[in-house]
């Protein structure tokens, strides 16, 4: 069953020769974090195995999704002030616990790595763990925020939520572009900031409760709203812009791939294609008003699985692929939604299975071809190494 081979002889062949690169300015990351982090590596386990560290806060942010989809599936829950909510109830150490949870996740994040070059099991399948569930973390963030704010006039739309999901992943999916063009990872600031902010968010909803956020900031501008602009400018005026300027320099540097321009943006047809789809069906249809958890579940499945391809090709040295095959499901599950409504709960929750299943089956086949290749286990240190 989870024998298929989703990587080619070319892309076993790439990994062979692959280096990571990487560039980190922010001043958080090196002057706050990495000085914890370099510490913090010292006191754990050598045979704690560095994908595991990875794997391990990967389950505390779904831990999070879970805890939060249970006790406000609907997005209902968090109140304004005085008022009596009798749709849901989230209580106040839930968003303590997910503050905390998310938090480790990101340390845990940052500390994998580490261990790797500590006990000398870098490669090329450590990259790709991490990074594939990277592609399911960056969504599920802003996914369980959602719980916070609610659904009132404090807040905002549903669908601007989606776009803010939408923002807010594309970020993550432009510095893979980046990557793909000019073999560097340019870390972009906003991941540090965004999972300190996400935390902090979390733990104020704790301490005083989700109402502490029902306010105005000035006039009639909400803090939902302050804080949506802000995501979405961080997106347009500096990760893209800074990537673009990246991509040009290695252009004019000779130091990436200097692809044509047709092969340079082949990345980014399959997510255009997933934006369209998924932002026509939720335009024609009450979809996201009655569905909101299982729309967005789908749309950052199929995110991360895009994503997830496109870092193999990167990493491979290989073409990445112009159209994902899990789109076709979707855009046949969005037209029959849109002509027969009363089709609508079981199209959206079947294609959502699907989309889970066929990504659990790429991830495991991925990891278990690489393991393979290398021969290597992707949750053991070699007894060589734990001394």
């Amino acid at each position: 069953m989870f024998d298929y081979k989703y990587l080619s002889k070319e892309h076993l062949n790439g990994f062979n020769n692959y280096k990571y690169r990487a560039i980190d300015t922010s001043p958080l990351s090196n002057y706050v974090m990495h000085p914890v982090w370099n510490a913090t590596v010292k006191i754990i386990p050598r045979w704690l195995a560095p994908n595991l560290i990875t794997f391990l806060g990967f389950i505390c942010v779904v831990v999070v999704a879970l805890l939060t989809s249970w006790y406000d599936y609907h997005w209902l829950a968090a109140g304004g002030p005085g008022q009596q909510n009798l749709r849901g109830y989230i209580p106040n150490y839930v968003f303590t616990l997910s503050a905390v949870l998310i938090f480790l996740a990101y340390n845990l994040d940052g500390i994998d790595g580490k261990q790797a070059r500590r006990l000398g099991v870098s490669g090329p399948l450590g990259e790709m763990f991490d990074h594939g569930l990277d592609s399911y973390i960056v969504f599920f963030i802003p996914f369980c925020l959602f719980s916070v704010f609610g659904r009132d006039e404090f807040s905002i739309p549903l669908f601007r939520g989606y776009l803010i999901v939408g923002s807010i992943v594309l970020n993550f999916y432009v510095s893979h572009c980046e990557k793909y063009n000019t073999r560097v990872l340019y870390l972009p600031w906003g991941y540090d900031i965004a999972m300190w902010a996400s935390s902090l968010l979390f733990l104020v909803a704790g301490i005083k409760g989700p109402a502490y956020y029902k306010m105005f900031i000035f006039h009639d501008v909400t803090f939902a709203q302050v804080l949506e602009v802000a995501i979405h400018a961080t997106g347009l005026f500096t990760t893209l812009p800074v990537s673009i300027y990246n991509v040009y320099l290695s252009y004019k540097n000779g130091t990436g791939k200097k692809l044509s321009l047709l092969e340079a943006v082949r990345p980014v047809w399959s997510m255009t294609s997933l934006v369209v789809v998924m932002t026509y069906w939720a335009l024609n249809s009450d979809v996201m008003e009655n569905y909101p958890r299982a729309f967005l579940l789908l749309f950052g499945t199929l995110f991360s699985n895009i994503a997830s391809r496109l870092i193999v090709s990167e990493m491979s040295e290989q073409k990445c692929e112009v159209f994902n095959s899990l789109l076709w499901p979707l855009i046949a599950a969005a037209l029959m939604s849109i002509y027969q409504p009363a089709l609508q709960h079981l199209l959206l929750h079947s294609v959502l299975l699907v989309a889970i299943l066929a990504h659990l089956h790429y991830g495991i086949c991925v990891v278990r071809q690489m393991c393979d290749h290398f021969k290597v286990k992707c949750f053991i240190v070699p007894k060589e190494k734990r001394k």
